[in-house]
């Protein structure tokens, strides 16, 4: 029952990840409009794709739902995560035209996230402590598959959603070192090697490159990826499992001439699903290591 309760929420929060990095996709493109021509006197709304947005149409929280290219508002029966989609054949039901799979495939990732997340949390999650990390971790993927999906498809991780996700991993990990970590001197001195080597690595390379071979974003990113993995070894190991997938993705592009050696690829959705992987069975590959090759 706990599995299909949170199957349901991650279909609905990934529906939640498509809505809102499309809004502040069309948020940015609209103040970049907004930049360099000058409204009508007494009208603020400026002409976004085929039809009008305004600032309150793409509100995070105001704003209603709509399809992305008729700007139809959609009904209640339009927003029935993966049903919707499946029932519709993949179109809108208003002007037809086709809405994008990414639409469902973000829903069913962020449910086997959450699903995933219950059947392979590394411990048992029983006492308040193991529920405070575990719930914080749910909460946190959300803001990591929407940095995830807005670096894939605009090569940009957006401090509007780093700092509210850090602060969500920031305040679980607080609350668990104060109120149910036996140890929390030795809690807090890991967390803070974690955010060394999750972060500060990043902040190195970015400041001796001034910025040519990794963004600043990546680095903040690490903020919140050595906040929840919360040691210095499972953070190494995320950076050395992203840097291998990375490695395992560019090679054949540019073997294959789709990708040149300069070509800019971005870092964080490798960093975001190391991290995810690294939370469930870090520490299992941890102790595998260390029982067998030291």
């Amino acid at each position: 029952m706990i599995a299909v309760i949170l199957a349901v929420f991650g279909l609905c929060l990934g529906s939640f990840v498509n809505a809102i990095v499309w809004r502040m996709h069309e948020q940015e493109k609209l103040k970049a409009k907004s930049s360099k021509l000058k409204a009508r006197k007494g009208d603020s709304r400026l002409l976004t794709k085929d039809f009008r947005l305004s600032a309150q149409d793409l509100s995070i929280l105001k704003g209603r739902s709509m399809c992305d290219h008729c700007g139809h508002q959609l009904s209640s029966l339009d927003l029935v995560p993966l049903l919707s989609w499946l029932a519709l054949r993949g179109r809108c039901r208003y002007c037809k035209k086709a809405v994008s799979w990414q639409h469902p495939a973000v829903e069913l990732a962020m449910a086997a996230v959450f699903v995933g997340s219950y059947y392979f949390w590394p411990l048992a999650v029983a006492g308040a402590g193991q529920w405070v990390l575990f719930i914080t971790w749910l909460v946190t993927s959300v803001g990591l598959m929407a940095l995830l999906l807005y670096d894939l498809q605009f090569m940009l991780l957006p401090s509007r959603i780093i700092y509210p996700t850090l602060a969500v991993a920031a305040t679980g990990r607080l609350t668990y070192l104060l109120w149910y970590d036996p140890a929390r001197g030795q809690g807090f001195v890991q967390w803070a090697f974690s955010l060394g080597v999750s972060s500060g690595v990043f902040l190195l390379l970015f400041y001796v490159s001034r910025g040519r071979w990794i963004g600043f974003g990546d680095v903040r990113l690490g903020l919140i990826t050595g906040t929840i993995l919360a040691t210095p070894a499972k953070s190494f190991v995320m950076i050395f499992l992203a840097s291998l997938m990375g490695t395992l993705f560019v090679l054949p592009a540019i073997a294959t001439g789709k990708t040149k050696m300069t070509s800019r690829i971005p870092y964080g959705p490798f960093l975001i699903t190391a991290s995810f992987i690294v939370i469930l069975f870090g520490q299992s590959f941890i102790n595998w290591y260390q029982n067998h090759l030291l």
